[in-house]
């Protein structure tokens, strides 16, 4: 945890005062209960304001560890035999318009995400504000049962994502939240249009190794196969060994292709 809070950095005081300041004067508010959250993120310093909003307030370091990710996807990509397919963010106020966009877009096609507020800079800092979801729970936090009830749901969710042109590019467990049994998405990142297919698949293979672990392999592509076809496991099959060497990702990539290539023959 010291070494992740080292590379993320931390944002001086003052200049988070000032981005408390915006807040309140852009909102109309004498004073603003400021939660700050100790979440595991690399990428963003966030917060909880008067418990109606979740604020992402992204720094110039940020931005630079959001450069060396992208990087070294786009090299775990190139070992999967396609093209990088992650853009990065020129700027931390480029970071947070991109997950306000994002977020809008979810939403736009039917699809659970918090409602997006606005984004703006303070400072030379990206302020992102979305709507505060009080009550969820991240997916692997959920008891068996729920989730292999919700697997299937999470795969439709995002096939409703692939059709309409979307991708997420960063999709684990505790980006799917679930609020009065409904599927939430968040924390979406930014995959070119030139890479649109193999983010896709990539994307299912994410899914896939998110869901692993909570369910099984067999439950698992038994969920992924109400949504995307043997021929589209198969594209995503690609991309397991890529996202187990990711850190954030921890599944049985052997019993996950077994499946696969069984149902898929």
């Amino acid at each position: 945890m010291e070494f992740r809070r080292l590379v993320r950095g931390r944002v001086d005081w003052p200049r988070l005062e000032a981005v408390v300041r915006e807040l309140r004067e852009r909102y109309g508010r004498e004073e603003l209960h400021v939660r700050f959250l100790d979440a595991d993120n690399w990428l963003s310093t966030p917060m909880v304001v008067d418990d109606e909003w979740f604020v992402k307030v992204i720094s110039k370091q940020n931005s630079l560890v959001h450069a060396l990710f992208t990087t070294g996807r786009n090299l775990g990509a190139f070992s999967s035999g396609t093209e990088g397919f992650f853009e990065h963010f020129g700027t931390p106020m480029e970071m947070a318009e991109h997950e306000l966009e994002a977020t809008r877009r979810m939403r736009d096609i039917g699809l659970n995400a918090p409602e997006p507020v606005e984004a703006f800079e303070v400072e030379g800092l990206g302020v992102l504000v979305l709507e505060y979801l009080p009550h969820f729970r991240s997916l692997d936090t959920l008891d068996r049962e729920s989730e292999v009830r919700l697997a299937p749901v999470v795969f439709s969710a995002l096939r409703t994502m692939h059709d309409h042109g979307l991708a997420h590019g960063d999709l684990r467990a505790e980006n799917v939240l679930i609020v009065d049994d409904d599927v939430y998405f968040i924390d979406a990142t930014n995959v070119s249009d030139e890479g649109a297919a193999d983010s896709k698949s990539y994307d299912v293979a994410c899914a896939l190794a998110a869901m692993e672990p909570l369910i099984g392999p067999k439950a698992t592509v038994d969920a992924a196969l109400d949504s995307y076809t043997p021929v589209e496991l198969l594209a995503a099959f690609e991309f397991l060994d890529f996202v187990n060497i990711r850190p954030d990702h921890d599944f049985d990539a052997a019993a996950l292709k077994g499946v696969i290539e069984q149902r898929a023959t």
